[in-house]
């Protein structure tokens, strides 16, 4: 059957000319498509760190201190986290910088990242080196399968067992499969931080408040929650099947923003596909998307559908789907969705008698 769907999310198109600093950055990173990248780090860089270093100065009239933390609070998780945060997720698939520069991709998950409450290599350890090679199963530490995730009350359990248990979690994982390298960074990493915030808390603890550690309880809230969202539709009867195991969202806002983290199921099909390449292989594959009864939301991100999702709201949810001929009205639909939100127990669960 023919599948028509229209795409507005943002491509790559090769530019017949770069400007001066284009030129430059090209020296130094792997890939051009990456170019929005470097202005994004220099914005960063240029604004956020010096809010964060005036925070700090002691003496300052208390007019000026809450201006500036305002300031901060507002730039940090209105106007950077996302995209700072699927950079960070993108240059974690894809090294940044070319490799006579290496040193240089320690800037972003070492320098940038804990002014976003992302401690160093946590995310790589977990993202890369646990979430992709598990893609929501059983031995996947972050898998969502063993919940109702139409239930807030079953998310609060979820995000409580995350943010508890989820770093020794990660560090058994990893040290059960020998992966030793692993270990020391995100030991370093996350302890690390905790010490700084710790040793800053002593020198100025409301400056530290607002600089380190409110951002870090919103980025593992927001973590969570995308996740949660993600994964949030499974088919009980093929959990391991990619294209049933996620979602995809198109033409939103947000995929202009966050570098298309919409198309999350050709994400887990090839996690290292460059972020302007998933538009392209989605119309690519639509039979396949068909085939498999995949998932897909138009204009509706990650956050709406977390939001209709909590509210039971499987109406909107299904009016946003994409008929690619797997229902033939919304209350098909509503009942697939409801039906892929449902607990699945793992394979190592024995059903009580």
């Amino acid at each position: 059957m023919t599948i028509l769907v229209v795409i507005t999310d943002p491509t790559f198109n090769t530019k017949p000319a770069y400007s001066w600093w284009e030129q430059w950055a090209l020296k130094f990173i792997r890939d051009e498509r990456d170019l929005p990248f470097v202005p994004l780090m220099f914005k960063i860089t240029l604004t956020l760190i010096p809010l964060a270093v005036l925070l700090y100065v002691p003496g300052l009239p208390s007019w000026l201190w809450w201006g500036a933390a305002a300031a901060y609070f507002v730039i940090n998780n209105f106007v950077y986290k996302g995209p700072f945060g699927l950079m960070l997720h993108c240059t974690s698939h894809r090294p940044f910088f070319k490799k006579e520069y290496d040193w240089m991709n320690k800037y972003i998950p070492w320098v940038l990242a804990p002014f976003f409450g992302n401690t160093p290599e946590t995310y790589y350890a977990h993202h890369i080196g646990m979430h992709h090679a598990e893609n929501n199963l059983e031995e996947d530490i972050s898998s969502t399968m063993e919940y109702r995730r139409d239930s807030f009350r079953e998310f609060l359990r979820y995000f409580g067992n995350f943010f508890f248990k989820g770093f020794f979690q990660l560090y058994s994982y990893h040290r059960e499969r020998k992966r030793n390298w692993f270990l020391p960074r995100i030991v370093v990493g996350e302890y690390g931080f905790f010490l700084m915030c710790i040793l800053l808390s002593l020198v100025n603890f409301p400056a530290t408040l607002v600089v380190f550690i409110l951002p870090f309880l919103i980025f593992r809230l927001i973590t969570m929650m995308g996740n949660w969202t993600q994964h949030a539709f499974v088919d009980p009867d093929d959990p391991d099947n990619l294209y049933k195991s996620s979602i995809t969202c198109i033409n939103v806002k947000y995929n202009h923003k966050c570098w298309n983290d919409g198309y999350h199921i050709s994400h887990h099909i090839r996690p290292s596909m460059h972020w302007t390449q998933h538009p392209k292989h989605f119309l690519d594959n639509l039979e396949e998307y068909r085939k498999n009864e995949a998932i897909v939301f138009d204009g509706l991100d990650f956050l709406p559908v977390f939001y209709n999702l909590m509210r039971k709201r499987y109406d909107v949810l299904a009016a946003h789907l994409v008929d690619l001929g797997n229902f033939e009205n919304d209350e098909e639909a509503i009942a697939m969705l409801k039906k892929r939100t449902q607990f699945i127990p793992f394979a190592s669960v024995v059903p009580a008698e």
